[in-house]
């Protein structure tokens, strides 16, 4: 009888947890049992790790072995365990090292031949390890640029089981190593940031667009289609300053787990533009089992743009309320909860109604008036309380094209924008946020933070005749700091309150 032990890490959401991998070897009817709520192709793993294991010339007896994935309570799932399975049933078959490997964690598929294949979600799992007091960890060799970016960790990179179980002893000669891809990556990941010179005209929504960038407002543009709403929409990525380390980790994690981590810390915001048929499901996370990240998680300290935003399904819209206001996303399974962090920047963009033309006179336009009230009620009023900044984007005309010319370019707008944030950070240096958009309603109202009695009393006159709500309030009062802010003010006053409200109402005079 043999018993032997060593690690893994189940994730769920983006969150790991340390699993202790044990195996038990006994004389009995052969047959490999594999205990603790695994997954369906966590089970499989039986098959696997029984054919690398003879395919490594390791030895594999004819006895009953029970391997219990503890605790056992927790779910877990994928084939990220195969290789703690099989380093502990070798233990438990009298591996040399068996008391070494039993403080080390192991993370990788394995092929029928022994080789050993990379995994998902292989940052967060060793930056779990290492929280938890086990830096030492083995990952597949294509994951190992992955696993380095962690601080603190102690990684080694192997290609094939043999090579590990001849590190812990086995008299065993490994094959020539067979450097394997790492995970696809969907097309698409990778995207190069426009510059917002290209935008003709349309200097409302450039600076709309500035005030979003500088603050992480959402916003809400509508116009007619060719206005530039979505040119503007993807430059928004371009305006933003580098993620600082522990934001970049984090992205990094999600996209990991995610399965769309294409080397490297995630240094720049992430850019996702759902398709308007996309399911609740690909937008805020879900899947069988334990749900995966969506787009939503996905663009976390990003931009999340959806286009054509009246086309989504009012259901998808509308679950997108939780992560705008709480910066996070709960998604619950029938086997448990993931929870992924979902502090983005929302971008809608949408036509004035179905034909596009009810914009301006709007004398081309072949719609009913029914059917424009209809079109841009499919975003429900909760929702649109929760974007800050709300404009119109008219049609660029020839003279306003004429006029406006080249704008100003990403760089020169994304300098104002740092120095914006600059004074956000050393103003909320002692507190849990980041940006002015983060910031809660009972902080900004507060007398001490500089909010003038004329300014105030224009807020509250908006509030008593029902043109804000006292979250639409709130909002106006973050867009205020940020005016501030590129304005290089120590706290908003009557001029920007005003400008921050024409920004939230839309149709309104622009301050």
């Amino acid at each position: 009888m043999g018993l032997a032990r060593t690690w893994s890490v189940a994730l769920v959401g983006v969150e790991g947890h340390l699993v202790q991998v044990e195996a038990h070897a006994a004389s009995g009817l052969p047959a490999l049992t594999l205990v603790g709520l695994p997954d369906a192709s966590l089970s499989e793993a039986k098959e696997r790790v029984r054919a690398a294991v003879t395919s490594s010339s390791l030895p594999w007896d004819a006895r009953r072995r029970t391997v219990n994935l503890s605790p056992a309570s927790l779910p877990k799932a994928g084939s990220a365990f195969d290789l703690a399975i099989a380093v502990a049933c070798l233990g438990a078959e009298g591996l040399p090292g068996a008391e070494r490997a039993g403080g080390v964690v192991h993370l990788g598929e394995l092929g029928l031949d022994g080789r050993v294949h990379p995994v998902r979600g292989v940052l967060p799992a060793v930056a779990a390890a290492v929280a938890a007091g086990r830096p030492h960890v083995v990952v597949p060799a294509a994951n190992l640029a992955e696993a380095r970016l962690v601080p603190g960790a102690h990684v080694r990179g192997v290609h094939h089981l043999a090579e590990l179980a001849r590190e812990y002893g086995a008299d065993v000669t490994p094959p020539p190593a067979e450097e394997l891809p790492g995970p696809p990556v969907p097309a698409g990941r990778a995207r190069e940031e426009r510059d917002l010179a290209d935008v003709v005209g349309q200097d409302d929504a450039r600076f709309a667009l500035e005030v979003a960038a500088a603050g992480g407002h959402h916003l809400f543009m509508v116009g007619p289609p060719g206005a530039g709403k979505s040119m503007l929409a993807a430059r928004l990525p371009g305006l933003l300053p580098d993620l600082e380390d522990a934001d970049a980790l984090e992205v990094t994690a999600i996209h990991s787990v995610a399965g769309t981590f294409d080397g490297g810390l995630v240094r720049r915001p992430p850019f996702e533009e759902p398709h308007h048929t996309a399911t609740a499901q690909a937008i805020v996370g879900g899947g069988s089992g334990v749900p995966r990240p969506g787009a939503a998680s996905r663009a976390h300290r990003g931009v999340l743009l959806l286009d054509e935003a009246p086309e989504f399904p009012r259901r998808v819209l509308d679950t997108l309320r939780q992560p705008l206001e709480r910066g996070e996303l709960v998604v619950h399974r029938a086997r448990g909860a993931a929870r992924y962090p979902a502090r983005f920047q929302l971008v809608l963009a949408a036509n004035p109604c179905p034909c596009g033309k009810a914009s301006g006179t709007g004398l081309t336009c072949t719609c009913t008036p029914l059917e424009r009230r209809r079109y841009l009620a499919r975003l429900s009023g909760p929702l649109l309380d929760r974007v800050d900044l709300q404009i119109d984007v008219p049609s660029v005309t020839r003279a306003a094209a004429a006029l406006g010319g080249r704008g100003e370019s990403s760089a020169v707008v994304a300098a104002r924008v740092a120095r914006a944030r600059a004074a956000q950070r050393e103003r909320l240096a002692h507190t849990p946020w980041q940006t002015n958009s983060e910031v809660p309603g009972a902080w900004l109202r507060a007398a001490e933070h500089g909010l003038g009695p004329a300014a105030r009393a224009v807020l509250e006159r908006a509030l008593d005749t029902g043109t804000l709500s006292l979250r639409g309030m709130d909002r106006v009062l973050r867009t205020a700091w940020t005016l501030a802010d590129l304005s290089g003010r120590p706290h908003p006053g009557l001029d920007e309150v005003g400008a921050a409200m024409s920004l939230r109402i839309r149709g309104g005079p622009r301050g």
